[in-house]
């Protein structure tokens, strides 16, 4: 069977920035054994896949592990294959997903996406992980997936060099580690080697935590953001309610076929 592929550097203003993702678009679902040999193959953070279901989408998306509940830069980079590649022209699609119904509209050349907020819980500093980091947790939360911490600097946070044997014990998806930023409102990097992921570039998803945690503590719904390691990418949220409005560019960087 031949499928196309394409990849896409989401959250990101140019090509090698962002995260990378790869889609699939599908006439009808293969079994989830070749979705997922296929997700490890292609050996990204995510592969996303979607089959039209009545005026919209179903939406999967898969790390080189598992299948997963809620993938922001996945969605991101489907709604660019759908608008920039397969001539979808309406004002925005819908996307049922295993996270929700998501909502995607394209404004100029940046996408939107209507996400359901993560509201965070406060949660108890966990000690032996300030020492897994090396630093200390001023805050910690914890969401429907991961837990939050936060820690006092951008600089800090780019010296992070976690151990991910250790992170990978967690019995979450993973860690957000999240400080003030310096060029935009906060900074952020995300950890989930339990799911084939050590370190994700931009995490659409944990923006729908973040984006309630910060707004609280800097007082304004509209947050400017950074995500990454080496690799970033940047993106905006707003906090509307009990949905999140996350707001970046995409860029394609391959397209291609696969034969299963």
């Amino acid at each position: 069977m031949e499928l196309s592929i394409y990849q896409v550097d989401a959250f990101a203003n140019a090509v090698f920035q962002g995260n990378p993702a790869a889609v699939v678009p599908l006439d009808a679902w293969l079994p989830d054994a070749v979705l997922q040999n296929i997700a490890t193959e292609n050996n990204l953070s995510e592969t996303a896949y979607f089959v039209p279901e009545g005026e919209g989408y179903h939406l999967r998306w898969f790390t080189p592990a598992m299948e997963v509940r809620l993938c922001g830069h996945a969605t991101l980079a489907s709604a660019h294959v759908l608008f920039a590649h397969l001539g979808y022209n309406k004002a925005s699609i819908s996307f049922n997903t295993l996270g929700g119904n998501l909502l995607v509209r394209k404004v100029a050349d940046q996408y939107v996406m209507d996400f359901p907020t993560d509201e965070p819980q406060p949660f108890h500093v966990l000690r032996n992980l300030e020492e897994t980091l090396g630093v200390q947790i001023l805050e910690m939360a914890k969401g429907t997936d991961d837990y939050l911490a936060m820690i006092e600097s951008e600089e800090m946070l780019m010296a992070l060099r976690p151990n991910f044997r250790m992170l990978s014990e967690l019995k979450t998806r993973g860690l957000i580690v999240t400080a003030p930023g310096t060029s935009t409102d906060i900074a952020t990097r995300c950890f989930f080697p339990s799911f084939g992921i050590d370190e994700d570039p931009v995490t659409g998803s944990a923006h729908t935590l973040l984006t309630p945690f910060w707004a609280k503590k800097l007082g304004k719904t509209s947050i400017s953001a950074i995500q990454g390691g080496a690799r970033k990418g940047q993106l905006h949220c707003e906090l509307k309610g009990d949905r999140v409005e996350l707001m970046g560019k995409a860029q394609t960087y391959l397209i291609g076929k696969i034969w299963v």
